[in-house]
């Protein structure tokens, strides 16, 4: 921290932290669905004037680079609005992967906040959002992450909106389960109110413009930290390559391609050399390249660095447009979010691998190994309810040149929970018929990669099925003379127990009785054995 007033920063650095973590717990406390009340797939953070980042909670690091793409959407999109009225009390909402958004699960809400003094010109003082992950907006597929080609068959596309009754009906009525839709948002709501609350309590307590100026340090001291690490780093080019398995429509080995130039106090990420966008749903817009390298910059800093604006200042990020991390309308996303995000964490890993080689550690599993489903229920007393699943599986941690990697753990761009098995069954209409480590998955080496997990689902009711996975032929890398860690595995168990391998990409119509399997990857292994 600058010398003239460390302690007081620090004070600042928790009272600005401490604002989107109260929105998280109430976002998590209030919502409905299983996905944000148990999985906690949600983030919240806060935003100056101008939309720059002051704080965001420890929640999904696929959301660092991209929720500040959501705020500056909303600003461009209603700038005279903004400025008009300092007793507004709109909220914004959006979902448009183009215009701020990931994939279209993710709904974004977005609230500017007016305090005396206001920000420039009259305007808000600060932003507020969340992000959370709705486990159905609409689509071909129940769960709205189908094996699509197409945006327009993922689901409903909000572009930056007013939040208001007429938005909430046709968010809700979009869905299979709008019920759901409608708390899960006025959770987000909630998440907003409290945050407001919060910084309109700090304002009267300290003024506006020592939290401005306070708010301006801090984004300047993590940018000095970040200036400084890349400092310490040898300059040069390092070049990483990998590839996704395939996109669900025949393409195969889609390349993914970061060269690292570090220059000095600053880093350029170049990903223009990946490979052009695919027909199926493994695009990523450009805000998940930001995110990927956002995290993997920030997994080499101290951990109690604030995390703002400055975080990004000195690192550059190339993209081209119409490639695989930067798609164009019309590309299905749904899957870029969660494992193209994956994916580029291995190659700018693999990168700066070379650059540090006793600080990084080997692939993880390299895929957040997604399942949705949905149908219509037919157990006693829930008689013709639909209902509608998403959730994440959790795999094997990369080994590091220190120790071996952990199991069974949601690595990486995702930061999410399991659903507990007894809220799970509570819920829907199938069983968790097993949920194990899978033993000797993670990759050899002087240190050995960690295990993926087994979850088995066997449905009591008819569903429709999709499976959106990856790293199942290409394996999770090894470092310095390490194994690869196991692919996963996909495996489909009818009534009369035959068992059938299933693609990694994939939607099935299941019947009663059936029993899906996921088996997860491990972790690569790191140094010789």
């Amino acid at each position: 921290m600058p010398e003239r007033n460390p302690i007081e920063l620090e004070v600042f650095r928790h009272l600005f932290a401490s604002v989107p973590e109260e929105m998280g717990e109430r976002l998590m406390r209030s919502a409905y669905s299983p996905n944000i009340k148990e999985r906690r797939d949600f983030s919240c953070a806060l935003f100056d004037a101008d939309g720059e980042m002051l704080a965001q909670a420890a929640h999904i690091p696929v959301h660092l680079g991209s929720t500040p793409m959501a705020v500056r959407a909303v600003i461009d999109a209603f700038p005279g609005e903004l400025l008009e009225d300092e007793d507004a009390d709109s909220v914004y909402v959006l979902n448009d992967p183009y215009a701020g958004g990931t994939h279209l699960p993710d709904i974004t809400v977005v609230q500017p906040l007016y305090l005396p003094g206001g920000g420039p010109s009259g305007g808000p003082a600060f932003y507020l959002a969340n992000r959370a992950h709705h486990a159905d907006v609409g689509g071909i597929s129940p769960g709205s992450l189908p094996i699509s080609q197409h945006i327009d068959h993922e689901g409903l596309r909000i572009t930056p909106r007013v939040l208001d009754d007429e938005a909430v009906d046709w968010i809700a009525n979009s869905s299979r389960t709008p019920d759901e839709r409608r708390g899960d948002l006025q959770a987000q709501l909630a998440a907003l109110r409290v945050g407001a609350e919060r910084l309109q309590a700090m304002a009267a307590r300290y003024g506006l413009a020592v939290l401005n100026q306070r708010g301006s340090d801090l984004v300047a001291y993590t940018e000095r930290i970040v200036r400084h690490l890349i400092a310490s780093l040898p300059d040069g080019v390092y070049t990483f390559e990998d590839v996704l398995d395939d996109d669900g429509f025949g393409a195969v080995g889609i390349k993914l391609s970061c060269s690292l130039r570090i220059d000095g106090d600053r880093a350029c990420l170049d990903f223009t050399r990946s490979a052009d966008q695919v027909a199926g749903p493994v695009n990523a817009v450009r805000a998940i390249a930001l995110s990927a390298a956002n995290y993997c910059f920030r997994c080499l800093l101290p951990a109690d660095l604030p995390s703002n604006a400055g975080l990004m200042r000195p690192i550059e990020v190339l993209t081209r447009a119409g490639s695989v991390v930067d798609a164009a309308y019309p590309a299905p996303v749904a899957g870029g979010n969660v494992e193209t995000s994956q994916r580029l964490v291995d190659v700018v890993f693999g990168a700066l691998a070379e650059v540090r080689p006793g600080r990084v550690p080997a692939a993880s599993c390299g895929s957040m190994n997604n399942i949705t489903f949905g149908g219509v229920d037919d157990r006693p007393g829930k008689e013709g309810r639909a209902f509608a699943y998403y959730e994440t599986l959790a795999g094997g941690v990369g080994a590091s040149p220190g120790r071996g990697g952990a199991s069974a753990l949601h690595t990486h761009m995702t930061n999410t929970l399991n659903t507990p098995i007894e809220a799970f069954e509570h819920a829907y209409p199938v069983r968790i018929a097993r949920y194990a480590i899978r033993k000797h998955s993670g990759g050899a080496g002087q240190h050995t990669g960690g295990d993926g997990v087994t979850r088995s689902y066997q449905f009591d009711a008819p569903a429709m099925v999709t499976l959106l996975t990856d790293r199942r032929t290409s394996a999770p890398y090894g470092l310095q003379g390490g194994s690869a860690g196991a692919p996963g595995l996909n495996t489909l168990t009818d009534q009369q127990h035959n068992t059938d391998e299933l693609p990694g990409k994939v939607t099935l119509n299941l019947d009663k009785g059936q029993t899906l399997t996921i088996h997860t990857p491990g972790g690569g292994g790191h140094g010789q054995t």
